[in-house]
């Protein structure tokens, strides 16, 4: 007979409860704002100066907090150019939109440029998404993998016979960009401590490259012709092809030469780890 008067043991937590609450805790910490939660509320004791869900709140603003750091970390121009208040909004928007599904904060921010091309209010402000894709690509080009650089010897040392199928590998640090807005500019103004004018947008848009050379990381505007070419490469053309191609701008009997050109260039700034022929 079982006597009612007696208190019941507590029962011992198996582990499968301690892996739903371990999952429960995490989805709150991840998702605080978007999904209901009342079961990890229940498992968690609060007090007359902190309820529950106060408690809880604490894990969860600071894993949003340490978002935050981690974006304006990787975008602390963008952070200026929209001002404090904005960045914040845009931050939390983002972190509600983009869940982390890394485990290494340094590639939180990824979206964040194409978040704010296509999400109002920010997608008003064109300027907004360029600045974050321009800082994205200069932290890609810094971080990129070492490799080799050919030199100038190495493509003299090349057969003439064998340049039209000459094709070539570019360092992984290359990044290109084209930008309607001088968002460039205003980054280097912010980085030199200097007055900087709100971005302006450009008649048409400019070609970039962003790369890294040694342990610093470098950007220049590129003409049509260029920019065309070094697409191309990067594509796979070979010397031929870019030559053929760069006809819609250069004389074909001088499209040679600027091709050749343009590679020696690209061999200077470091810009080319190997070719094949």
């Amino acid at each position: 007979m079982i006597d009612a008067t007696k208190p019941r043991e507590a029962r011992t937590p198996t582990s499968k409860d301690l892996a739903r609450l371990q999952q429960d805790f995490q989805n709150y910490v991840l998702a605080a704002s978007t999904l209901d939660h009342a079961g990890i509320e229940a498992e968690v004791v609060g007090t007359t100066k902190a309820s529950a869900k106060s408690r809880l709140g604490i894990y969860s603003e600071a894993y949003r907090l340490r978002l935050i750091e981690a974006l304006d970390t990787d975008y602390i121009t963008l952070h200026t150019l929209v001002g404090d208040d904005t960045f914040e909004k845009l931050a939390l928007a983002y972190v509600d939109a983009y869940p982390s599904k890394v485990y290494n904060m340094r590639w939180f921010g990824a979206q964040l440029p194409e978040f704010l091309k296509t999400t109002p209010p920010y997608s008003n402000y064109p300027a907004f998404g360029e600045m974050a894709a321009f800082e994205w690509a200069l932290t890609l080009a810094f971080d990129a993998d070492n490799a080799p650089v050919l030199r100038i010897e190495d493509i003299a040392a090349v057969p003439g016979d064998a340049w039209a199928d000459m094709t070539f590998a570019c360092h992984p640090s290359l990044q290109r960009l084209d930008l309607r807005w001088n968002v460039p500019a205003f980054w280097k103004a912010i980085g030199n401590e200097e007055e900087a004018q709100a971005p302006q947008q450009n008649e048409f848009p400019i070609a970039w490259m962003i790369w890294r050379r040694d342990l610093d990381s470098y950007f220049r505007s590129l003409p049509v012709d260029e920019a065309w070419a070094l697409d191309a490469i990067r594509s796979g053309a070979n010397f031929a092809e870019v030559c053929s191609g760069l006809c819609e701008w250069i004389d074909e009997l001088q499209a040679a030469q600027h091709a050749a050109g343009l590679l020696k260039g690209w061999v200077s700034e470091q810009l080319i780890s190997g070719l094949k022929y």
